[in-house]
Order: structure tokens, then C-alpha cells, then sequence
């Protein structure tokens, strides 16, 4: 059994909404990088239909956080759409699963397996000078939001670091639990709701993708708290998420010129 199956068969284990035969479907690919536990990270490319010459992409992130199972959940549930609905305008890479050695520890875990919650780990410029002692001060050294010892210190940080720099998003999505708010970081004006999701800034931490990417990088951080990290949103209820957000992704998502040479960020 390959890897990717290996993967989907644990997922279908663990999560109630996904299939192994679905996953298996989707076509996951395995990065060229794995967990402390070995355990591989996916994704999958959603090219646009109709072919466009010059689509704007989104990296659309779920699972950071492994006990939040309804953000691994609902991003298989939007991959499906993206298979079987057309037509889409964007190119998306799709991670369903961030921190697959949280999810499948017993009970799923926030942190990694060094017990790093990756979402602090991103090497924000104030991680040096404030991560640590943001988390002791602030967090009262909760185990839950341990920074790690150093920025990019865990596997899962350092190759989501690296898929921002080589698929260049022009927009990121990460979905978390369970707040039930609409945060977001960096430029342009933010929307005001996807859904039943309202606008509620939480702020930017040392070291979290928002801070990172956000603010550091100048994306749009496109952060969806569902209210429950064990309950799905009705499908109405994810379906007005998902089109208030490629709403406004199509309204304010520059257009990409063919003719331009690709800079890094």
C-alpha cells in the first residue's frame, strides 16, 4: 500500500466524513517531506477550468491544529468540489492536512509530535524577539502554544514555508476551529463575512501563518474559525462559506500577466 493510501485510510478511520475510496479519488499527492512520525504531507492542484493563461492562486490549508478535525474535514469536502464542479477560476493547492501527527495521536493533539503548535512556529520577523517570551508571559507557558525552540524548527512548518515560496500564492486560506469568526491578515480590505462567518479580527502572534504571511509576506491570510471542532457546518451552511469567499477572491485577487517573469516573495 502506497503512502497516500496509507494516509487515506487513516483519515477515513479518523474522520467520520471522509472515505477512503473518496480519498483515493482526489488523486493526493505525497510532498517531498514528512512528519516527525514519517507520516507523509499531502496536497493536490486544482488547475482552473476553463483553462486560463493566467490565474491567481490560492493555497487553501487545513489541520494545522490537529484536534480541530472539522478543518481537515470541511477541506475534503471543498476538494470534492473542486474535482467534480466546474467551472472554477482560481489554481488552488490544496493541503488537507497539515499536521497529520496530530490528528492520528490518541487523543488528536493541537501540537505536533514534539509538541510544537506549528501555527507559532512560522518565522515571523518578531519570532526571535518575542516568541518565546510571548508564550511564557502571555500563555503561561501553555503547552498547547509552545512556540518550539527556534522559527522553522518542525518538518510540517518549514515545508509549508516552502510551498508558499514555490507556488507563490497570490491568496491564503487556513481553516481552524472553534471560534466561529472570520479573521484575516494583510492587504487589501477585508471582507466583512463568508457565510455565517463574521469578521472578528483575533490578532497576529509571533510566529502564527498570519503574522508570517500577513503581515511579513503582504498576502491576503484568509483565516475561517468554524464554530465546532468536532461538528460539521450543514452543507447551506458550507456552501454560503465557499461562495462568499470565491466572491470576493474574484473581486479583489490581482490577474496575473503570462508575459511576467514569476519574482519570489
Amino acid at each position: 500500500m502506497s503512502s497516500v493510501d496509507q494516509a487515506c485510510q487513516q483519515l477515513s478511520q479518523r474522520l467520520q466524513s471522509v472515505q477512503f475510496d473518496d480519498c483515493r479519488r482526489l488523486r493526493l499527492q505525497a510532498g517531498d517531506s514528512a512528519t516527525r512520525m514519517g507520516r507523509p504531507l499531502l496536497y493536490r492542484d486544482f488547475l482552473p477550468a476553463p483553462p486560463s493563461t493566467r490565474p491567481s492562486r490560492v493555497l487553501l490549508i487545513g489541520g494545522i491544529h490537529g484536534d480541530e478535525l472539522t478543518s481537515v474535514s470541511i477541506v475534503f469536502q471543498w476538494m470534492r468540489k473542486l474535482d467534480r464542479e466546474q467551472p472554477q477560476p482560481f489554481h488552488w493547492r490544496v493541503i488537507p492536512n497539515a499536521n497529520p501527527d496530530g490528528l492520528f495521536a490518541s487523543p488528536a493533539s493541537r501540537v505536533n509530535r514534539a509538541g510544537v503548535d506549528l501555527n507559532r512556529n512560522f518565522p515571523s520577523v518578531d519570532w526571535q524577539r518575542t516568541a518565546l517570551a510571548y508564550w511564557k508571559t502571555k500563555t503561561q507557558s501553555d503547552p498547547r502554544r509552545y512556540p518550539g525552540k527556534a522559527p522553522l524548527s518542525e518538518p510540517e512548518t518549514r515545508w509549508l514555508v516552502e510551498q508558499i515560496r514555490q507556488f507563490q500564492p497570490d491568496a491564503i486560506v487556513s481553516v481552524h476551529a472553534p471560534y466561529g469568526v472570520l479573521d484575516y491578515d494583510g492587504p487589501p480590505d477585508p471582507p466583512k463575512y463568508f457565510g455565517y462567518l463574521r469578521l472578528s479580527p483575533l490578532g497576529t502572534y509571533p510566529g502564527s501563518l498570519g503574522n508570517y504571511a500577513g503581515t511579513d509576506l503582504g498576502l491576503p491570510v484568509i483565516t475561517l474559525e468554524l464554530p465546532h471542532a468536532g461538528l460539521m457546518p450543514t452543507p447551506v451552511q458550507s456552501q454560503q462559506v465557499w461562495s462568499d469567499m470565491i466572491g470576493w477572491l474574484q473581486r479583489n485577487l490581482p490577474t496575473r500577466d503570462p508575459g511576467a517573469a514569476r519574482t519570489s516573495r
